[in-house]
């Protein structure tokens, strides 16, 4: 369904931080795409994504987080969870109204921001990350997976989330090295941003969205990419084969694809689908490298999701930028408590 942004309103604790206030988005519909049909990805049920927020809840508690403030949804899955842990903690709704597409999680993520959240935990796949980073820059976020072609996310348990972020949010550990800021793909439409991904932009050979999720690589005939492993999914698996990027690197890879390529890259595109694409072209993005939209018209798929149509006369560029979104780096941040000794207890203390 089409979805506008809706305006935010300034509405609670306006100018007010509070040191131990957590944030929780829970994207009730990650985790059940298109891709599980045309490939062999699992359903991830709303019932397991409570299950995850109460030992998320658990984990938070044991770092002496105080407040937590979260997305309402028609699941109602924080109500769901609260009702199975018992935590020494206030659990309140953002008063806000939903609308039932992506623009829920960017809006709660901005009035989390105003709200004075420390941190924001984010259960979704890469596009539900995508739209909480469009709603601020300034709050870190633990994205945790749920979704299907996971990149950004972690694949960790949800208790040792909420340690990690309750550690960032209490100010247990330091923001530097425990939090780092990711880069992101700005596509520039009349020298304006229109819109961001965090992973990948493929330019797509239709011309209209249709179906979100893209699974068919004869159409894919770019793609920009800010991380690439050979051990991930999706299309940075494809840039994977070719090098390696990593969430800290501030670089990106752009690939142009299609008959007369000189090497043909396979990898896993989504959950047991293996897609295999000739490479004509590939080079290195450096931060602030702008580089154009080859085919229009086009759509353009954000993050694995088909978002943007791209119209005859259009012309449109891809720019690679350090200012994404905050994140908090898990093994830095467990490191650390390591080092810190903070769920170590002697007999004196």
């Amino acid at each position: 369904m089409t979805c506008l942004q809706a305006p935010v309103s300034r509405f609670f604790l306006k100018g007010i931080t509070v040191l131990t206030t957590v944030g929780i988005i829970a994207n009730p519909v990650s985790g059940k795409d298109i891709r599980r049909l045309v490939a062999h990805g699992s359903v991830f049920d709303n019932q397991e994504k409570v299950r995850m927020v109460r030992r998320i809840l658990t984990g938070l508690a044991a770092t002496g987080v105080k407040k937590v403030f979260y997305m309402p949804d028609g699941y109602a899955i924080v109500p769901r969870a609260v009702r199975g842990v018992s935590v020494p903690m206030e659990i309140v709704p953002i008063p806000m109204e939903l609308q039932d597409c992506q623009m829920d999680s960017t809006n709660a993520s901005r009035h989390m921001a105003e709200a004075g959240v420390r941190v924001i935990i984010v259960l979704g796949g890469d596009g539900t990350c995508r739209a909480v980073s469009k709603g601020n820059d300034t709050v870190p976020m633990l994205p945790l997976s749920t979704g299907t072609n996971n990149v950004f996310p972690y694949m960790i348990e949800a208790t040792v989330g909420g340690l990690a972020a309750g550690f960032v949010a209490t100010g247990q550990v330091p923001l530097d090295p425990c939090v780092y800021r990711s880069s992101r793909l700005e596509i520039i439409k009349d020298e304006k941003i229109i819109d961001i991904a965090l992973v990948d932009v493929a330019v797509y050979n239709d011309r209209f969205i249709a179906s979100r999720a893209i699974w068919d690589m004869d159409k894919v005939l770019q793609i920009f990419l800010t991380r690439a492993r050979p051990d991930s999914i999706g299309l940075s698996a494809l840039g994977g084969q070719l090098t390696t990027i990593t969430p800290h690197d501030h670089r990106g890879l752009h690939l142009l694809l299609g008959n007369g390529g000189d090497k043909r890259v396979t990898a896993a595109i989504a959950p047991g689908l293996l897609g295999s694409v000739w490479v004509k072209k590939e080079e290195i993005m450096q931060v602030k490298d702008a580089l154009p939209v080859e085919t229009i018209p086009c759509v353009l798929a954000l993050d694995g999701e088909r978002e943007v149509e791209v119209k005859k006369g259009d012309t449109l560029t891809v720019w690679l930028s350090d200012q994404g979104p905050l994140v908090i780096d898990l093994a830095e941040t467990m490191a650390f408590s390591q080092k810190k000794r903070l769920m170590v207890k002697t007999s004196f203390s």
